[in-house]
Order: structure tokens, then C-alpha cells, then sequence
């Protein structure tokens, strides 16, 4: 399939406007400025693991809960409220856990320490 966009792609328009804040706004700027400039890097680093991370964590997801027997988070909660998934207790916190690992593969990687390959259903 051919893609309507040139380049540069979205990751790397991203990726532009990080860098030129990082490397450029960032030390010339001071005090409230260089916070918020400081604050639009990290959420352009975000927005960059999202686009590169984001969908085959949605599809590892999707998978888990399908797995799981679930459509969406909100049946598997209200499965797990009313008791329903206590014999798969173990099946259903891996999943959680995965979860938890690739929000925080893409929110703020830093967490992690090494991270441990893999996502929901991995």
C-alpha cells in the first residue's frame, strides 16, 4: 500500500519538533519558559513512543482480552467486581501487568528500569 504522506512521516515530524525544542528552545529560554519547554519535550517524547509503540501494543491488547473472554477493560472489571475470574486470578493479573508495563513503555519508559520484552498476551 502506498502512503498518501510524504516524508517526513508523522513519527518524524514529531521527532523534528522535539528535537528543535531540546536543542535549541530549551537553553535559551529560563525560568517558566524553559519549564513548559522543558514539559513539551517529554509530551512530544510521548506522543513518539505512541505512534512507534501504540499499535501492536492495541493489538497485543486486544488479543489478552479476547483471551481473557472479555470485549473491552469494562466487562473484564466488571468480571472481576463481581468474582467471576477468581479461578483465573493469575491469568488475569499477567495481563494487568502487562498493560500496566506498556502504559508505562509509553508514558514514561524511565519506570521501568530494564524492561522485560513483551505487552498484553506476549
Amino acid at each position: 500500500m502506498t502512503d498518501p504522506h510524504d516524508s517526513p512521516d508523522l513519527p518524524g515530524l514529531v521527532e523534528a519538533v522535539r528535537e528543535f525544542l531540546e536543542r535549541d528552545v530549551l537553553d535559551a529560554t529560563t525560568g517558566r519558559v524553559r519549564f513548559h519547554t522543558r514539559v513539551a519535550v517529554n509530551v512530544l517524547a510521548m506522543v513518539e513512543r505512541e505512534l512507534r509503540l501504540g499499535p501492536d501494543q492495541q493489538r497485543a491488547h486486544q488479543a489478552g482480552l479476547a483471551r481473557l473472554g472479555f470485549a473491552d477493560e469494562g466487562r473484564l472489571a466488571a468480571a472481576v467486581r463481581a468474582g467471576d475470574v477468581d479461578d483465573r486470578l493469575a491469568e488475569v493479573a499477567a495481563f494487568v501487568r502487562a498493560t500496566v508495563r506498556d502504559k508505562l513503555a509509553v508514558a514514561n519508559p524511565g519506570q521501568l528500569g530494564d524492561p522485560l520484552p513483551g505487552g498484553p498476551g506476549r
